[in-house]
């Protein structure tokens, strides 16, 4: 009897061993294909794409290295990124007079202030003058409140009884206040523009009047990982920061060469620190 029972015994125990393999098998290729659903990780984030100058180089040189390259640029269609400098500091009407219906993505502005180191800006710009004039109207904003940071901190108990940094509050709401109204008249403050186009297109833009420059940037693929430095149009020789006469807080101007805010949008007031905390730093207008 027990020899008539015994095979069954075993034919269980097999199959049970392969059904078990199957499931096994059916979780792992489950898994597999989750794991392929899942989207990839960009494997950019962090890198930084620079164009233009930084403090200390040589700007014939750099101006030279631009043209050079703009005679060498092969790029496919839509074409390449490229960074206009201008020749002196142009209105929003102007800007669209020089660059003549080049496709643009935004402008690099500053108030030109003498004797101060103010604070660039990078609008976002596609429809000349009215983009740039908007950007400008948003900025200026901005400057006012920060304005009136400068002043209710000269104001408090702190600056009050330190007249050094009461100075230094009392510069810093001057020189905002300036930029303010500059950028709300719609000033003379732009100097460079990011634009696309093709090879051709650009040498011909590089040939227009009022135009420095047209440096291609065909590595550029996103423009939100990308700094553009381009140089100012007083400097000739080497790039350096504007000089500074007057005592202006270190946090709340910004230096020529750094990279500037892209401006989408007001600044939000809240967050800051107590009045007499120190100099007021101005959130990015990104």
């Amino acid at each position: 009897m027990s020899t008539d029972t015994e095979p069954p015994r075993r034919s269980r125990s097999a199959a049970l061993t392969w059904l078990a393999l199957a499931c096994a098998l059916v979780v792992l290729v489950v898994a597999l294909a989750q794991r392929g659903d899942r989207p990839v990780g960009d494997r950019t984030v962090g890198e930084v794409t620079r164009v233009g100058v930084a403090d200390g180089d040589s700007v014939p040189a750099y101006l030279g290295a631009a043209a050079d390259e703009l005679v060498r640029l092969d790029a496919p269609a839509p074409g390449s990124y490229a960074l206009v400098s201008f020749a002196a500091y142009l209105t929003p009407a102007q800007v669209a007079t020089a660059l003549g219906g080049a496709p643009v993505s935004a402008v690099v502005a500053r108030v030109p202030v003498p004797g101060r180191q103010t604070e660039i800006v990078r609008i976002a710009a596609l429809r000349l003058p009215d983009d740039v004039v908007a950007g400008m109207a948003e900025v200026a904003g901005r400057k006012d409140r920060e304005a009136a940071d400068y002043r209710a901190r000269a104001a408090a108990p702190a600056a009050t009884a330190d007249p050094e940094l009461r100075r230094v509050y009392d510069t810093g709401a001057a020189v905002a206040a300036r930029e303010a109204a500059g950028y709300r008249a719609g000033c003379a403050c732009v100097y460079a523009a990011v634009v696309r186009d093709a090879p051709d297109a650009l040498r011909a833009l590089a040939a227009r009047p009022g135009v420095r420059a047209v440096d291609p940037a065909p590595e550029v693929t996103r423009l939100d990982r990308t700094v553009f430095t381009p140089p100012l149009p007083e400097q000739r020789d080497v790039v350096r920061p504007p000089a500074d006469t007057g005592l202006t807080p270190s946090a709340g101007m910004g230096d020529s060469s750094e990279a500037a805010p892209t401006v989408t949008g007001s600044s939000p007031t809240a967050g800051r620190p107590a009045a007499g905390a120190g100099p007021p730093n101005p959130a990015p207008t990104s």
